[in-house]
Parts: structure tokens; sequence; C-alpha cells
């Protein structure tokens, strides 16, 4: 027998004594306190003071050390805010610290009733009055002293990464407050939130690989959503003149650090108003989440310091070639030079591609880890930009940006196309890509251009990577150090995760 296995079985056998000395499972244990509130409470009341107070508490949690030395006893009791001590003597809880001794096992969920009390180096601690055990764990914690260091098995089992590792719970709550400071940004513009399908008859909104499924009361096939954005500009059209959503997209694509299957974006869309508009609001974005997130310091990327407070670069596509590549602007026009300079690259050419797709292929191998710093890419071109208004002097371009952060791509915004006649002018050529052979390619949305065909206000759209961005104001390295369930490989005999 193996020592994991002598570990589960006599983890067991306390299990199954404590089930014969309770009968059924507790569910009437209340707790009053959180440990961080008494921690903050109580922080300058020194041990006389609390002693002459006596103050009652209730507390409950996961038991994440223990200290049996007789006839008293530590215990360092971990609920959702903290870690709080906890002392328990034999004298007080009589035959109950003999269930505590036999019984409980680091991992194990308790409650404890007493009143606080300070010790002699000084920690705020719960003289308990009252022990009982709530849940009898079955399987040990990982090793306290080196925590939960296997990287995968973070990924696997998020509930022990979260138990044990202060990082991580950190780095959730983060996620959570971005959000949220994200959500009121937009309600204080007077932005609607609102839901959008999740199931598309015809998928759109971006070029991606959709993943299939089927309806079978309908016989219809259907595809989870790349991007809400068409039903969003729906909705635009409808007299909704500013609208945001905060959902998951799916894409059938590959897995690395930077994507993942099924990830959170937000898209908001603003009538009335331009892509310099929309650069302008992203920097007030980021100066808030600044703030609100991480107290207005700078992001570390590398050894890299980035203050997300400051006004961002914004620089055109051709000029990001000529800065980070010395290309000549003038050659950017020639296919013949463009051509060669992806062959040199490592791209394959593919024989359908402009002059305006080969540029942007350029862009994305030699430039965008460049980036490191917050810039605007825009003047994207036409080609690559199926869904964006062309710009007014040159209709080779669209008035369209990217914000890149870290080499990473944050946002991607443009003024909206609201010519129905171009629009699906350019569906056309999506649905030839299509055929061709392009996995990625649009469908034809004829829904989408008889709405355009009553009138899209002039407006601009702004999509934004959630986990892209928390990734950036934690330090994070993957995608899935900022997913609580990545997507991962089912173990070989396991039919889950």
């Amino acid at each position: 027998m193996t020592e994991d296995t002598d570990l589960l079985a006599t983890r067991r056998a306390k299990h199954q004594a404590w089930l014969e000395h309770v009968k059924v499972w507790p569910n009437d244990f209340r707790r009053t306190h959180l440990a961080e509130e008494l921690h903050a409470a109580h922080t300058d009341a020194d041990k006389a003071a609390l002693e002459a107070a006596a103050v009652p508490v209730v507390v409950a949690g996961r038991v994440m050390l223990r200290r049996v030395m007789g006839k008293a006893s530590f215990l360092t009791l971990r609920d959702v805010s903290g870690d709080l001590q906890c002392y328990l003597r034999k004298d007080a809880l009589e035959t109950v610290y003999a269930q505590f001794e036999d019984w409980c096992d680091i991992g194990d969920i308790v409650g404890i009733r007493g009143t606080l009390m300070r010790t002699n180096k000084g920690e705020l601690t719960v003289a308990a009055s009252e022990f009982r055990l709530l849940n009898k764990t079955l399987r040990p914690l990982p090793d306290k002293h080196h925590g939960l260091t296997d990287q995968e098995r973070k990924y696997r089992a998020r509930y022990l990464d979260l138990m044990v590792n202060d990082d991580a719970r950190a780095r959730f709550r983060q996620r959570s407050r971005m959000i949220q400071s994200i959500r009121n940004f937009f309600l204080e513009r007077d932005f609607l939130e609102v839901e959008t399908p999740m199931m598309h008859v015809i998928p759109g909104g971006a070029t991606a690989k959709p993943f299939v499924t089927h309806h079978n009361a309908l016989d219809l096939p259907l595809f989870m959503r790349v991007a809400p954005e068409l039903h969003l500009k729906r909705l635009t059209v409808g007299g909704f003149e500013r609208v945001f959503e905060m959902n998951r997209n799916f894409r059938n694509e590959g897995i690395s650090t930077r994507h993942n299957p099924e990830y959170t974006s937000l898209e908001y869309y603003q009538a009335f108003a331009d892509y310099n508009d929309a650069m302008d609001d992203l920097e007030a974005l980021f100066a808030k989440l600044a703030h609100e997130v991480v107290g207005g310091e700078p992001v570390a990327v590398g050894d890299v310091a980035i203050d997300l407070t400051q006004p961002f670069e914004r620089l055109s596509m051709k000029s990001s070639l000529a800065r980070y590549e010395n290309m000549d602007p003038s050659s950017l026009d020639d296919p013949a030079v463009l051509r060669a300079r992806l062959t040199e690259a490592g791209v394959t050419v593919q024989n359908d591609w402009g002059s305006g797709r080969m540029i942007f292929e350029l862009f994305e191998a030699l430039v965008e880890d460049n980036l490191i710093q917050p810039t605007f890419i825009t003047e994207y071109p036409a080609e690559v930009s199926p869904l964006s208004r062309r710009n007014d002097d040159n209709p080779d371009i669209t008035d369209r940006f990217e914000l890149f952060i870290g080499g990473r791509e944050i946002a991607n915004g443009f003024s909206e196309l609201n010519d129905p006649d171009d629009q699906a002018e350019r569906f056309w050529a999506q649905v030839a890509a299509k055929d061709a052979g392009d996995e990625e390619a649009m469908h034809f949305d004829a829904d989408y251009i008889e709405a355009l065909e009553y009138g899209l206000p002039p407006a601009v759209g702004v999509g934004i990577g959630i986990d892209r961005l928390v990734m950036l104001l934690t330090g994070a390295p993957s995608i899935r150090d900022v997913l609580l369930f990545p997507l991962m490989r089912p173990l070989e005999g396991r039919d889950d995760g």
C-alpha cells in the first residue's frame, strides 16, 4: 500500500466515524464574522483590551494549519476573506476536544464560536468555546510548505489552486473588480447592457472558424457565436444608440498562451461617434482600470513598466512597418516587394492575397511583438476589414484601429460600415474566400444587409479581449492563469478534464 493510499484510508476511517456521530451532514451552523473584518476592526486592540471586552464571534472556514499540543491546540482557519487563528483548550471544549484531536485534519471545514483574544506574540485569535466539524474531507491538501506548484494541476484542479495559493485568489478577485469597473464605465455613460444569442444560424461578426452544433427539434445546423457584433449593430439600427455586452465567444482555433476556444469579450457600439472618439474613450477606460484595479501603479510587462494613465501612441500600419522593419513606405504599394518580404519572413503567400492582405500579414509577422507600450495601430486595409467603414480619402484603407500593449492585441475598433451595398459586396468577397478554402471567412448574412437598408446611424464599435486585459493587469503569463476553468485535454482513462 502506498503512502497516498494509507492517507486516504485513514481519512476515510475518520470520515466514517464522524458520520456515525453526526448522523446527517451539518447545515445549521451560521457564522457572524469574516477573518478580514475582525482583523480590520480590532487591529489596534491590545491583549488587555480584548480580554476586557470579551468580544463574541462565530467563524467558519477551512483548516489550513493544525498544531495539537496536548491539552491545548491552535488551528488556522481560512474563509473567503483570509486567515484567522483559533485557540482550542480541552477544559473549555470537554468531550468535543477529543473529536478535534481524533477526526479533524488540515483541509476540513469547521465552525468555531468563542471570544477574541491576542496571544503573547500579538496574533489576533479566537478562544473557542464551541467547535464543530462541518465537513470531514477525504483527500489531503497539497504539502503546506510547497503548496500546489504543478502548473497543469493548477489548471485542472482550480479549486485546489484557490484553496492554497494566495496569488491565484488575488488574481481572480482582480478580474472581478476589473469587470465591474468596465461595466460601471459604460453604465455611467448611458450605455444599455444587453444579451444577444450564443447560437447563430449564420456565424458572423469576425473572421474566425466557428464551432458547429445541431438543433434536433428544428433539424437545424447552428453555430456557436464567434462575435456578437452583427446582433449588436441590429440593435443600433433599432434605436438603441449606445449598447454593450460582456459575454463569451467561441472560436474553433488553436490553444496557446493567448488563445482559449471560449473566451470573454466586451463589445460596445455608439451612434454618432467615430473611431477617433473610440480611441479617446479607451484611453479613459484604461486610466480608470489602472486606478481602480492596480492602484494607479505602472503595469509590468517583462522588465518594461507601462503607464496606462498616459495618452497612447497612434501609428498607421504602414508607418509601423517603416519604423520597425525599415521598409520604404513607397515600396508597400508594390505587390512584388510585399510578396518577397513575406517569403523572407517565412510566411506562405496565398495566390488570392492582394496588397492589403500582404501588408496585414507582414504587420502580424514582424511588428506586433514590438508594440510593448500602448499603441493604436490605424489605417487597416479594407481587404482584411470586411465590416469597417472605408476612409474618406483612401478607399483601400478603413477607419479602423487595434490597440496593442505588451505585444498583444487588446482591443479592435472601427467606424461602422453602414452602406448596405458596400457591405453586401464585401460579404460576397468573403463568400468567395470561403469557397476557396478559407475556413475563417464570413458567410453572406442577408438579414443583416436588410437591417442596414433600414439605416444604421453613423457609429463606432469596439471589441476588447477581457482575458488578455486581465493577463496584462495581473502579469499572468498565460491565458489559462486568468480563466477559472481553461479547456484541457482529458486525462487518459478519465472522461473529464
